[in-house]
C-alpha cells in the first residue's frame, strides 16, 4: 500500500501539460476523421446499392428477353439463363411459384454479390439467370472506395493543420497575456495586458485581458490606499514618538526610566521602518551611485557593527552601488541572523555575491515560497520577536539598488526535507551594470 501511494504521489508530481494548439489539432482532426468515415461508409453503402440495382434492372430485362424467346421457340436462347436451376435460392423459388417475375441477390463464395432472376413460363417450368457483379462495378467501387480513404486522410490532415493554425494563435495570444500577468504581479503597473496581447480580432481572450486588466488597477489602487494610510498613520505617530523619547530622556536615572526609554526606542525605531517601506512600496527611492571595492566596504562595515562576524573575502570586486542603502541591506540581514539564528554568524563576499550565513534552526517554508512579508515574523522555532519588517525592508533596498536577495536553508548533502536545517543563508546578487532602471542617477565619488 504504501508503494502505490508513492506511484500515485509521484502520477500527481507529475503535471502532464498540452499545449491548446495541440489539444485543438487532436479535437479538430478526432471530429474531422468520424465525419469523414460516417460520410465514406454512407457514400460506399449508397454507390453498391445503387450498382445492385442497376444490376438486378438489367438481369430483369434479360429474364425478360429469355421468357419471350422461351415461348416462340421453347428454347431461352440467351447466355446463363437455365430451366428448372437445381441452385436457385429458396426465397426466390417461392416467388415464382406465385407466379410472379423476381430478382434476388446473393453473396458469393468469393465475397462479391450474385445477382439472380426468375420468371414462370407457360408450361410450368421456371427460368433462371444467375449473373456475378461485373468486373467493372467491383473496379468502381473500389475505386470509390480508395477516393473515399484518400478524402478522409486529408479532411484529418486538414483540419489538424487548421487547428495548429487556430490554436497557435489562440496559444501565442494566451501566453503573451501570461507573461504580461506575471510581469503585472512582479509590480510592473505600466503593463497592460490587452495592449500585450494585440491583435484586431475580438474573442475571448480580449475580455479576460480586460478583466485582468481591471483586476490589477483595481488592486493597485487598494494597495496605494493602503500604502498611504500606512504612511500617513507612520508620520503621524512620528512627532508624538519622537516628544514621548524626548520627555523620557528627561526623566530621573533609574529602572523605570530605563524601561520607558527603552520601549519609546523601540517605538520610533518601528515607526521610522514603516515609513521606510511605504517609501520602499511607492517606488519612489532612487539610489545614489559610488564606486566602491566590495570586499572592503563589507569588513569595513561588519567591523564596525559587530567584530564577532567572521567575514571572509573570496575575490575582491569593484562594484557601482549605494554604499548607504548596501550598508542598509547588510546590517538587516546580520540583524536577522543575530536575532533569529544562532552563532556563529558568517559573512563571504565573492565577486558581486555576498552571503550571510547562520547556524540556526533555518527560515520557515512560507518566507522560503513567498519571500519576506512585513509584520510576519515566520515560525516558531525562528521567530518570536521583532516585526517582519527587517527583512522585507532589505528586499525593498535590494530591489532600488537593482539586485536580488534570494533566502535558503542549509541540510547535509542528500537529506530529505524533513531533516531539520544547519542554518540559514541570505544571498545578495548585486548587478553587473549600475541599476538605472530603478530611476537612478549616478554620484561622483
Amino acid at each position: 500500500m504504501r508503494g502505490i501511494s508513492w506511484r500515485r504521489a509521484d502520477l500527481r508530481a507529475a503535471d502532464i501539460r498540452t499545449g491548446l494548439k495541440w489539444k485543438l489539432s487532436a479535437a479538430i482532426a478526432m471530429v474531422g476523421a468520424l465525419v469523414a468515415v460516417a460520410l465514406s461508409l454512407v457514400v460506399h453503402n449508397a454507390a453498391r446499392v445503387s450498382m445492385l440495382d442497376n444490376a438486378r434492372d438489367l438481369a430483369d430485362e434479360r429474364i425478360q428477353i429469355a421468357q419471350r424467346n422461351y415461348e416462340l421457340s421453347g428454347r431461352p436462347n440467351f447466355p446463363n439463363v437455365k430451366v428448372d436451376d437445381q441452385d436457385l435460392p429458396e426465397p426466390l423459388r417461392d416467388k415464382v411459384r406465385q407466379g410472379r417475375r423476381a430478382t434476388y441477390v446473393t453473396d458469393s463464395a468469393g465475397g462479391g454479390p450474385d445477382i439472380w432472376a426468375a420468371v414462370p413460363v407457360q408450361d410450368g417450368r421456371v427460368l433462371s439467370l444467375h449473373s456475378g457483379f461485373t468486373d467493372r462495378s467491383t473496379d468502381i467501387l473500389k475505386d470509390l472506395d480508395q477516393a473515399l480513404v484518400i478524402g478522409s486522410i486529408a479532411v484529418v490532415l486538414g483540419g489538424s493543420a487548421i487547428g495548429v493554425l487556430i490554436g497557435g494563435q489562440m496559444s501565442r495570444r494566451l501566453r503573451k497575456a501570461a507573461v504580461a500577468a506575471g510581469q503585472v504581479a512582479k509590480g510592473e503597473t505600466d503593463v497592460r495586458v490587452r495592449d500585450a496581447i494585440g491583435g484586431v480580432v475580438r474573442d475571448e481572450t480580449d475580455d479576460l485581458a480586460r478583466a485582468v486588466d481591471a483586476m490589477a488597477d483595481a488592486l493597485q489602487q487598494r494597495l496605494e490606499a493602503e500604502r498611504r494610510v500606512t504612511a500617513d498613520i507612520a508620520h503621524e505617530l512620528r512627532t508624538p514618538v519622537t516628544g514621548l523619547l524626548t520627555a523620557a530622556e528627561l526623566l530621573p536615572p533609574g529602572r523605570p526610566t530605563e524601561l520607558v526609554l527603552d520601549r519609546a526606542k523601540a517605538m520610533r525605531t518601528l515607526v521610522e521602518d514603516v515609513l521606510e517601506v511605504a517609501r520602499l512600496d511607492g517606488a519612489s527611492e532612487r539610489a545614489e551611485l559610488q564606486d566602491i571595492l566590495l570586499g572592503e566596504f563589507i569588513v569595513r562595515r561588519v567591523a564596525a557593527k559587530d567584530p564577532d562576524v567572521e567575514v571572509r573575502v573570496v575575490h575582491e570586486s569593484e562594484v557601482t552601488t549605494d554604499p548607504r542603502r548596501l550598508e542598509r541591506v547588510l546590517f538587516n540581514l546580520l540583524a536577522n541572523a543575530a536575532r533569529h539564528g544562532k552563532p556563529p554568524v558568517e559573512v563571504s563576499v565573492e565577486g558581486r555575491v555576498i552571503r550571510v550565513r547562520d547556524h540556526g534552526p533555518g527560515f520557515p517554508e512560507a518566507l522560503l515560497a513567498e519571500g519576506p512579508s512585513r509584520f510576519r515574523t515566520g515560525s516558531a522555532d525562528r521567530a518570536g520577536r521583532g516585526h517582519g519588517l527587517g527583512l522585507t525592508i532589505a528586499a525593498g533596498q535590494a530591489r532600488v539598488l537593482g539586485a536580488r536577495l534570494t533566502f535558503r536553508n542549509v541540510r547535509p548533502a542528500g537529506a530529505p526535507e524533513g531533516v531539520p536545517a544547519e542554518g540559514a543563508v541570505a544571498v545578495l546578487w548585486l548587478p553587473e551594470h549600475a541599476p538605472t532602471n530603478t530611476g537612478s542617477y549616478p554620484m561622483l565619488p
